[in-house]
């Protein structure tokens, strides 16, 4: 009981008629673009749960592991003891909390509406090296107004507010606001991801918590609405299954998500955020920043800036700025 998460996915079609799965897939992926109505659960059947776990687990659990590594750099001396994972499914959030704390003393509980997602999710969870994992909780819930949450450490949001309603919307961030020392919620890296972002992010700070990351400051966005959004992205590598799933031939993907995490624990957000790709010209990189100042700003640091120049070579998109 010692595999990683592509491990616990390898062979997961293995005996699922392919045209069975191939359809799965396209209705799944139309749910995720928002163009099949999502009142009911997304994940009917083993087919469907099978088929998602083989096209968005890598992704989710690499955007999850990128906020929680930028919310550990801002409170690294802090450890959950207990997690709900909130519409969590197959359990690919969960995944991310157990390496990001890998002691495994922590308690997660994974809530879903969708029982054959839970049921797989605790398949896999069952061979994996996380002693958290392994032990987890996966119960059976209706996400939304009636959902009801214990006090917990951390919870995790993860590509659900898209498929509730408005009113539920609020209700699930409300209710985390309230039971959570500390709040993550990922959605995808879409103008309207990160309007739900947004939305949920001034709900959490007016329930008292703060801004760990990505943003420098618990302020306003500086971002003037409908004129660009706040996202990042991960990279995804595709294993055969992945590649088989998704008809792509590259060994890597780009998971574009936006996020935020807020708490009540002490923490040191980043002076500044790197909010786009840096670009690298000849002795000079070109750096957009979102600053503690509460603005977004270029920065441009050249070779006369010497061991900062070197490390902004080396600086990615979503990194904090600049290197302690």
């Amino acid at each position: 009981m010692n595999a990683t998460l592509p491990d616990a996915l390898a062979g997961l079609l293995d005996g699922l008629p392919q045209g069975r799965v191939a359809q799965a897939v396209e209705r799944l992926i139309a749910s995720y673009r928002g163009t099949t109505p999502t009142d009911a659960p997304v994940l009917r059947d083993r087919a469907d749960v099978a088929a998602y776990a083989a096209y968005r687990m890598p992704a989710t659990f690499e955007a999850v592991r990128s906020a929680l590594a930028a919310f550990r750099a801002a409170a690294p001396s802090w450890v959950p003891a207990t997690h709900t994972d909130i519409g969590g499914g197959t359990g690919a959030a969960s995944w991310a909390v157990a390496e990001a704390w890998p002691e495994g003393g922590h308690r997660t509980t994974v809530l879903d509406w969708a029982e054959p997602a839970l049921a797989l999710g605790r398949e896999l969870a069952a061979v994996s090296a996380s002693p958290s994992l392994r032990g987890a909780e996966w119960r059976r819930a209706r996400i939304g107004a009636a959902m009801r949450l214990e006090p917990v450490d951390l919870i995790t949001v993860s590509y659900v507010l898209k498929e509730l309603d408005p009113e539920d919307r609020v209700a699930v961030v409300t209710q985390a606001a309230a039971a959570a020392e500390t709040v993550l919620i990922v959605e995808p890296g879409t103008p309207d991801g990160y309007e739900r972002i947004i939305e949920a992010r001034d709900r959490l700070i007016a329930a008292g918590l703060r801004v760990a990351a990505p943003c420098p400051h618990s302020a306003d966005c500086p971002i003037v609405p409908g004129t660009d959004w706040c996202h990042f992205a991960a990279r995804v590598s595709r294993s055969s299954l992945h590649r088989q799933v998704k008809g792509g031939s590259l060994a890597y993907e780009d998971e574009k998500f936006s996020y935020v995490v807020a708490t009540r624990v002490p923490a040191s957000p980043a002076p500044s955020r790197v909010t786009r790709k840096p670009q690298i010209r000849k002795g000079q990189v070109l750096l957009e920043l979102c600053g503690d100042d509460e603005s977004l700003h270029r920065t441009t640091v050249s070779k006369r800036h010497g061991a900062l120049y070197r490390a902004a070579r080396d600086v990615s998109w979503g990194d904090a700025w600049p290197p302690e």
